[in-house]
Parts: C-alpha cells; structure tokens; sequence
C-alpha cells in the first residue's frame, strides 16, 4: 500500500513538472538591469508574477555593453533577487538589445517555389527570407527580426500568409530589423557570465511594444517611444505590422547630468531632482524647492529646473519627431503616441508629448497579470514585462526548453546557443491579423 502512494505521488510530481512552466524576461538597461520571472498558467496561458529584481547597471553606453563585468554583475543581481522571491532557478530568459545600431530596412525578395502543383510550405518562406536579406543587410550585422508586410503569389497580391497556397512564384515584401553582430554577442556574451542563457534577444522598444498594445492600436497606427536611461526607442505599427524602428541616443540620463551640471550639484542630488520635482510642462511661478541629503539641504528654483528640463526634452521629442518621419508617420498616426520607461513617469510627459509630436499621447502601463504585479504595472517594466511575454510564446510554441537543468559552463558556445527574435513579433502581430 505504501508503496502504491509512493508511486502515485510520483507520477503526480512528474504530471506536474511536466505542466510547470515559466518565463523569464530580462532588460538590460544602461543604467539598470531589471529580471521578472512568471509561472504560465497551462489552461489559460494567463502569467502570475512570482519574481522581480533590479539591479543598478554600469558598463554600458548608450544602450552597447562597453565592459562585460559590469552588466554581468547587475544581471546577478537582479535575477537573484528574483530566484529568491520565485523560489525558481532560471536558466533560460529572453533579453534585451538596445542602441542606435538598430536599423530598420525595407526590403523584397522572390524565389521560385518548384512544380506547379506545390504547396508553399515553412522551407520556402525561410529562402525567401534569406533571398530577401542577403546582400541587403551588411554583413557585419545579424537579423533580429523579419516582418513580412505582404506576399505576392503568382501576381496575387497583399496576401499575409501564403502558407499552404499553391503556386509557382513567391515574392515578398518585409522589413528587417538588424543589429551589429559584435553589440548582440556582447549582451549574450554578459547574460553568460550571469549563468543564464540569452536564448532570445529582443530591441526594447519592440518589448515594451509586447506589453502594451492593443489590436486596435497596432491595426490603426501606433508609435512606442521607450524613454530609456540613455536612448530612446520609436517604434511604428500600422495595419498589424511593424513599419519601422528607430533608436534616439538620448534619455533620462542626459536631463540628470544637465541638472547636475546646470544647478551646480552632484548627480545623486540632480536625480532626486528630476525624479520628485522636474515637471516637462514648464510652471508659470517660480518656487523655491529643496532636497536633502544626508544631513545637507540643497535648495533650488524651479524656474531653473524647467529651464534645464525642456531644453534636454526639446531635443529627445526632436530626435523621436525625425524618426517618424523617417518612417513616414509622423503627425499620421490615428492612435498617436504610447509613452513607456522610466522617463514616462516625469509630471506632464503626456502634455508635452503631445504639443511637441502633434499627436494623441498616454503611459503605457503593462496590465492583466497575476501574482505579485503590482511593481510590473508601471511604464518603466514595460520592456522587462513584453520579455516575459515573448519569452511565454516561445515556451508555449515549443521553441524553448523549460524547467530547471544544470548550469552551463561559461565557456559553451554562444552562437550554438543563440536565436534571434525572428517571427516571434510576427506570432504576436499575427493575432491581429485578418
């Protein structure tokens, strides 16, 4: 008998490691790193939060590691904070990349695709991704992700999805979102040295996108402008498709070292500054304001503050105005302008974003989980909630291993090891799609 209940309850623990899933995103950011672990509810697919961390960041410049210690350390840290709260090992996560290396193409590509009476299959629209890239993207850079926005088959056009078509000509027009190969190795080369394997890496900007857009919003025109540390991502969805993605290499860091230097004051005075007293809408009276640290009470007018203030978001909102007009947006974008990072949080944003770019503009705040979310429920986890969630999809479409195993040695290969984002913002985007 006893044994019988030592095999039943074996099986059950089995069943349910078996059912046990989890996803793990992870945000890079120049100046921190932040880690969410959730358990993936096998029925409904719906995450819990079960973990959180965040860790300062040094190391990187403008979004690129630029010494590995650094962003290894921080990304210690912040996942161990979040195995401690989870209880989880993590051994895989999805990651992010960021910098103005990022660049969007616009590009096309046919091939013939066999008998007449064929079937276009997976293989097929995998050459003619290659055909469509090769030689149009330089080949010191590495694709992170190829979104078709349509198919041409036999001179049918605007077709989204031609699998299981027949025909005998496929062409396709795409964009290609490309990064420098050395900055991808770099972040994965990090994430290493953490003991996690970066399976997945991810622009933040298209993260944040994950986590905070709606069906309407991606089908109508949309912009994401991710208000990072050091950079500024825009990234531009219309008709159920990414347009295009741009990288502003200015941020929050920038207003901070303009107070510090405009106030004549230490940077950890010029955060607090920033972070409880800067307004991006400039006020009509001037008052006097104070900050205090340790035993010392710094005291400044506010009329200097905005001063300093709206010159630096001058300039990022002109960077973020010239990337839409790259993308040949700008001012056209019925679902305007959704705001996510750490600088989204600063008093007015929303006002001064929409005078500045002419458009409809809200916070994007990640919603609908679970669990211990209320600290993931803010613009600046946007980026690490929309990891977790790609992360979920992949898990969910069997493209990653899940559970615990032992850690890797450092030393294992990191290109064995790497898959870049391909077609996982298009499962997503795919959704939407009619």
């Amino acid at each position: 008998m006893q044994a019988d209940l030592v095999l039943v309850s074996l099986c059950y623990n089995n069943h349910m490691q078996e059912n046990t899933r989890y996803a793990v995103g992870i945000d890079i950011g120049t100046t921190t790193v932040r880690c969410v672990v959730a358990h993936i509810n096998t029925e409904t697919g719906v995450p819990s939060i079960v973990g959180v961390g965040k860790a300062a960041n040094s190391g990187m410049r403008k979004g690129v590691v630029a010494n590995l210690q650094g962003p290894a350390a921080a990304i210690d840290d912040a996942l161990g904070e979040a195995e401690r709260m989870s209880g989880y090992q993590v051994d895989f996560a999805t990651v992010s990349i960021n910098g103005s290396h990022l660049l969007s193409t616009k590009t096309d590509g046919m091939i013939a695709v066999s008998a007449v009476d064929h079937e276009v299959n997976r293989e097929d629209l995998q050459r003619l991704e290659e055909v469509a890239t090769t030689g149009k993207v330089p080949p010191n850079r590495e694709v992170v992700e190829v979104v078709p926005h349509g198919y041409k088959l036999d001179g049918q056009e605007n077709i989204k999805d031609p699998l299981g078509m027949t025909g005998t000509r496929l062409e396709i027009n795409a964009n290609v979102v490309s990064a420098l190969a050395p900055h991808l190795h770099n972040v994965e080369k990090a994430a290493d040295m953490a003991k996690v394997d970066a399976h997945t890496l991810v622009p933040s900007v298209l993260a944040s996108s994950r986590a905070v857009l709606n069906e309407q919003q991606i089908e109508s025109g949309v912009a994401v402008v991710d208000l990072g540390g050091s950079t500024t991502g825009v990234a531009v969805f219309e008709e159920g498709d990414l347009q295009y993605v741009g990288v502003v290499p200015m941020g929050g860091v920038n207003i901070t070292n303009d107070l510090a230097i405009g106030l004549k004051t230490d940077p950890s005075v010029a955060e607090e500054v920033k972070l409880k007293h800067a307004s991006a809408v400039m006020r009509k009276d001037s008052s006097g304001i104070s900050v205090k640290e340790g035993e010392d009470i710094h005291s400044f007018s506010s009329s200097d503050i905005d001063e300093i203030v709206d010159a630096r978001l001058e300039e990022i909102f002109d960077g973020v105005q010239a990337e839409l007009k790259r993308a040949g947006r700008a001012g056209k974008l019925p679902s305007g302008v959704v705001l996510t990072g750490g600088t989204a949080n600063m008093k007015h944003i929303v006002e001064y974003a929409k005078e500045r770019l002419g458009l409809a503009v809200h916070i994007g705040k990640p919603k609908g989980f679970g669990g211990v979310s209320d600290t993931v429920e803010n613009p600046d986890y946007a980026c690490v909630a929309g990891l977790m969630l790609i992360d979920a999809d992949t898990s969910a479409a069997g493209g990653v291993k899940t559970g615990k195993k032992q850690r890797k040695n450092s030393s294992s290969s990191s290109k064995a090891s790497l898959k870049k984002a391909s077609g996982l913002l298009g499962s997503f985007l795919g959704k939407f799609k009619v």
